[in-house]
């Protein structure tokens, strides 16, 4: 490998991601639940290391230079369900490239 070849690869664009469950469909609701992913190596573990959030809302996140890249569906609950529990269902995924 060339030493050109080298300082390519060390300069190589890595993903982050970031997942963030928020109490309503809103990106400015409150942040409930947290998953980070980090893709350049440079942080372990890469979830459940923190008792806060990494950010208050999405919008935070929008502003610290995430990209949003994926929301969850609106699907209304059956009839029946509204009381249930289950999954968080207000999930966006960011990401960023460093």
């Amino acid at each position: 490998m060339s030493t050109h070849d080298g300082q390519a690869a060390q300069s190589a664009v890595r993903q982050q991601v970031l997942v963030l469950y928020l109490g309503t469909s809103a990106l400015d609701s409150e942040v409930v639940g947290w998953s980070r992913y980090d893709g350049t190596g440079d942080t372990r573990p890469t979830t459940g290391d923190s008792d806060e959030p990494p950010y208050k809302t999405g919008i935070a996140a929008l502003a610290d230079g995430w990209r949003l890249f994926q929301a969850a569906q609106l699907v209304p609950a059956p009839p029946g369900g509204e009381y249930g529990t289950s999954f968080l269902k207000h999930e966006f995924f960011f990401e960023k490239l460093v």
